[in-house]
């Protein structure tokens, strides 16, 4: 089997689909309608991926996302949001609570599974990475914290994406379109902006700790990350 999915999804329909889809690719499948069917099965049988609609009934999407963000047993748990909500803003709300990708309806299967193959993929790769540390700030890949002397830094999951990117290539100066790619991946469609909108969060996460300055604006070019003040 290629892994086990999890499908939050409250339209029936889309459910049997999906299942039918990712079964005949070899995957696991299994489904819940709302968050209350999805708790106890992360809790008994944790899921390689989760697919997880937006608009649900009680808790929706979003709300929940978040929730296994914060908690450590479930926070590396890839997550890919389904939703009918396409604007730019929504996009980036949604990658901002922790989602690794973000599909919207109606999706080709063949996009989903795309997208479906290139989350875990990344995640294989990233659990395969150590902690890295440079001049005091430490990153964990497997539990994405990061913490400074030992003090937890409260930090979002795109910005920890980002920064590991950034530490793992230091000195290097990248493009707002090779970040888009690098740390966002190519499937997700969000504008250039979004990567100055998220040195700006990064670089105020960073700065009560001193290495905002690390964080480097190159004039019309991108960004590098370098200890070389």
């Amino acid at each position: 089997m290629k892994g086990k999915i999890l499908l939050v999804e409250d339209e029936a329909p889309i459910r049997e689909m999906l299942g039918y889809t990712l079964m005949k690719e070899g995957y696991t499948f299994r489904e819940a309608a709302d968050v209350e069917e999805a708790r106890p099965l992360i809790a008994d049988d944790r899921p390689d991926l989760l697919l997880l609609d937006w608009m649900l009934p009680g808790m929706n999407g979003a709300d929940y996302a978040r929730r296994i963000r914060n908690n450590p047993d479930t926070r590396d748990i890839p997550i890919i949001m389904l939703t009918a909500r396409g604007e730019e803003a929504d996009k980036v709300r949604g990658l901002d609570i922790g989602a690794d990708d973000y599909i919207t309806k109606p999706f080709s299967t063949r996009e989903l599974l795309a997208r479906i193959r290139a989350v875990m993929r990344r995640t294989k790769n990233r659990d395969g990475e150590g902690v890295v540390s440079v001049k005091g700030l430490t990153l964990d890949p497997v539990t994405i914290r990061v913490t400074v002397d030992e003090q937890d830094v409260d930090i979002s999951p795109t910005e920890f994406r980002l920064l590991h990117f950034f530490i793992t290539h230091p000195e290097r100066v990248y493009t707002r379109d090779q970040l888009l790619d690098q740390v966002w991946g190519q499937n997700v469609y969000v504008e250039e902006r979004t990567v100055d909108v998220h040195i700006r969060r990064l670089r105020k996460t960073l700065e009560p700790y001193k290495y905002n300055h690390f964080i480097q604006t190159v004039r019309s070019v991108g960004y590098r990350f370098s200890t070389r003040i």
